[in-house]
């Protein structure tokens, strides 16, 4: 039940929705105060959302359950003023927390290189099962040992060179772990999708090529004709 439950997972991810996952697990484990700071704008980004809520909710029961002139009406009067007061003092540290958020997101982004190309990865390895069906890989096992990585890989002088040497040690590693699961005959396969999903990935592989030798030029058009 188990097995059946993380196949489903498997097949149900998208590479958007994992690129996005795998994005927020290498952030949190290089910049965890990024991270960290993210995840309080978006608390605090949802309570200042409420609050604004409640005082269009408090205007607009003054307005209608008023009777007579609202304008002689002191209370109402004074009401409206401190809501005023207070949605704009909610208005201005939202701002202040939008114009944080996309510095934050900016810097995310820098590490959106190493997310996507292990994406890649997963849906490669996860294309396996159509040459075996036992060749069946868990998102968690995956996401295991993208963390591995991340903590066992070289730092860098920058984030540049960071993400290059994560690159370069889950691909390793990734490659050494499947290879062990596999019979013999079907690993030079596996090497030979996991580099033309990496040279793709990359934009390396010439299409028309790639038609070619996929079809042996059968449905390609002659242009010699």
């Amino acid at each position: 039940e188990v097995s059946v439950k993380v196949t489903l997972l498997n097949f149900m991810i998208t590479p958007e929705g994992l690129q996005d996952q795998l994005l927020g697990i290498v952030v949190s484990q290089e910049r965890p105060d990024l991270e960290e700071q993210r995840n309080l704008l978006i608390v605090e980004s949802a309570e200042n959302k409420r609050q604004l809520k409640e005082i269009e909710d408090r205007i607009l029961h003054i307005m209608s359950s008023s009777s007579g002139n609202i304008l002689e009406d002191e209370t109402a009067i004074q009401t409206l003023k401190n809501s005023k007061t207070l949605s704009d003092e909610i208005k201005t540290k939202q701002a202040i927390a939008d114009e944080t958020e996309i510095n934050i997101n900016s810097v995310r982004q820098s590490y959106a290189p190493i997310a996507y190309s292990s994406q890649i990865l997963f849906f490669c390895i996860a294309d396996l099962a159509n040459i075996e069906p036992v060749y069946q890989y868990s998102l968690t096992w995956f996401i295991n040992l993208f963390i591995v990585s991340i903590n066992k890989s070289e730092k860098g002088r920058d984030v540049a060179k960071r993400l290059e040497n994560l690159d370069h040690h889950f691909t390793y590693s990734l490659y050494r772990n499947v290879c062990r699961s596999l019979l013999e005959k079907d690993k030079l396969l596996f090497s030979f999708l996991l580099t033309s999903r990496i040279m793709g990935g990359k934009g390396l592989i010439d299409e028309e090529a790639w038609f070619f030798l996929l079809t042996g030029g059968g449905g390609m058009e002659n242009k010699h004709m």
